[in-house]
């Protein structure tokens, strides 16, 4: 069975070239545009991975893995943030939040790849 990868980011062009990319390696690949839609459709359907970026209005990508690190079902999922963000200091905030990677946009597609294969097969 296909695993199931939720993108969330406010562009719709990332969304459209993380599912691109992932639907080629044969993954099912599900789309929020911001951090509460993410939450609500994550809530009524599990899936095994969850790329969030960082910056988003209505919520961000951390509250959004912490929020989803509060649900017994996504204790372990693996969430990978995927931003512009760089900073050291972010990245702690991302694993301190519970954050399983960081990827730095713009990504190279083989790299997303290969992360996604490592965390969730």
């Amino acid at each position: 069975m296909k695993k199931k990868v939720m993108t969330v980011d406010d562009s719709r062009t990332m969304r459209e070239m993380v599912s691109f990319t992932l639907k080629g390696a044969g993954y099912d690949v599900v789309e929020a545009n911001d951090g509460q839609m993410a939450l609500t459709a994550l809530t009524a359907n599990k899936v095994d991975l969850v790329i969030a970026d960082l910056n988003m209005p209505i919520m961000d990508g951390l509250t959004l893995i912490r929020k989803l690190r509060a649900l017994p079902q996504y204790r372990t999922t693996p969430l990978l943030m995927l931003t512009t963000e760089a900073d050291d200091k972010k990245k702690s905030e991302g694993r301190a939040a519970g954050a399983t990677g960081w990827i730095v946009k713009p990504f190279d597609p083989a790299k997303l790849i290969s992360v996604v294969q490592k965390v969730c097969g």
